[in-house]
């Protein structure tokens, strides 16, 4: 076993891992955080999408104790964020939700293309979603939400650090 210790939704977390713990086990076994979903656990299907220091990232494909130090956020520290916020409300007036499985995935990857990109257009992002797999929806709203979410938020720019 091996001590880790990041910031995981804004908390300082000490843990004993494995050292061949993936962060998408370590989120759903260790923490109990289980919007983060493990579809293919290969880094194909986006399910297990969270963000380490504010930069969308597969959890399925990251060893948790490549995370020490580092800062992780799931879809569950992102509650009270304004960009998720008007997201959430844009997927459920577009909906962008059949089945969910995708659901938290999609929402942190949809939250740092609008951080990375004003405003984007349709075709980019159903570009930037080309790593997030949803079997249900056939992605039209998903992509409606996110336009409208972008047009709403006037171009959300990712704080420079």
């Amino acid at each position: 076993m091996k001590s880790l210790t990041l910031q995981l939704n804004g908390s300082k977390v000490v843990h004993e891992v494995e050292p061949r713990e993936t962060l998408a086990d370590f989120l759903r076994e260790r923490c109990r955080l289980t919007a983060t979903h493990l579809g293919c656990e290969h880094g194909a299907c986006g399910a297990c999408t969270v963000a380490i220091n504010g930069q969308a990232t597969r959890s399925c494909l990251r060893l948790a104790i490549m995370c020490e130090g580092q800062s992780v956020q799931t879809l569950e520290g992102l509650e009270d964020d304004p960009i998720m916020e008007v997201l959430r409300r844009h997927f459920h007036q577009s909906h962008a939700v059949q089945c969910g499985f995708c659901t938290p995935g999609m929402l942190i990857m949809a939250r740092d293309i609008l951080l990375r990109m004003p405003n984007p257009n349709a075709q980019t992002i159903r570009d930037q979603l080309s790593g997030q797999i949803c079997r249900c929806t056939g992605y039209s709203g998903i992509v409606t939400a996110i336009v409208a979410a972008g047009r709403e938020l006037g171009g959300a720019r990712r704080p420079q650090a």
